[in-house]
This record gives structure tokens, sequence and C-alpha cells, in this order.
């Protein structure tokens, strides 16, 4: 039973070596001449794809570009947001319990309150007269 992918033959056709020549198209003049194998294309492809991750990397990291990076910022930036954060949030709180106090006011102002009437009867003694 053949293999469909035999490790002999994946690594023959790796090392076999590829000519790759650029001519002019109007002398047909030899310009450049590569010698060239799969491995070796491989392998540079490689190398330029880490080389340029590592120089993004290094250039966000050592310079002022990671400032531009959503969540990045210093320990005392940290500190000083939540400290905002709660003011704003105890200010709107505050502005909900005036609008609140505002309306209820306006409403009595104008009369649109409705009233319930207190059924319990109060006992409210009575102050003797004292006769003299």
């Amino acid at each position: 039973m053949a293999r469909l992918f035999d490790a002999d033959t994946t690594l023959k056709r790796l090392r076999n070596r590829y000519r790759l020549v650029v001519m002019n198209d109007d002398t047909y003049e030899e310009v450049v001449t590569f010698k060239l194998s799969r491995l070796s294309v491989y392998i540079t492809l490689s190398t330029i794809f880490v080389l340029l991750v590592g120089l993004t990397v290094a250039l966000i990291t050592f310079t002022n570009l990671k400032y531009y990076l959503p969540g990045y910022g210093t320990q005392s930036q940290r500190k000083e947001l939540i400290l905002y954060k709660t003011k704003i949030d105890s200010l709107e709180r505050a502005m909900q319990y005036k609008d609140q106090y505002l309306d209820n006011l306006k409403k009595v102002l104008s009369g649109d309150v409705k009233t319930t009437l207190d059924t319990a009867t109060l006992k409210i003694p009575e102050i003797e007269k004292s006769t003299q």
C-alpha cells in the first residue's frame, strides 16, 4: 500500500534545485540568475516574516507608539481613570435625584398630585380647662 505523503519524496522535492533566470525581454540577455530550492525559499520567507514581526514588536514596545494602543497606560493613569469614573457615577446619581425632586415639585405646584386621604382617626386628647 503506497503512502500518500512519503517522507523521502517530500524531502527530495524540498531539496530539488531550480534555476530562476531574469531575462531582458528585448534582447533575451540573462540579467540575473538564481539557483534555488523549495527549502531555501521556505527558510528565506520564514526568516523575513520573523524579522518583520520582531521589528514591529520592537518598534511598538520601545517607542511612544504603545500609547496609541487601546488599554495601554501607566498604573497612575488607571487609578486616576477609576477615580474619575466613580465621581462621574455619583454626579449622575445626584443629578437624577435632583431631576426627580424638581419634577415632583412641579407636580405639586401645578396641582397634578393625586392625594390619598388618610382614613385613620387620630385620638387627640382634650385639654382640660381649669376652673378657677
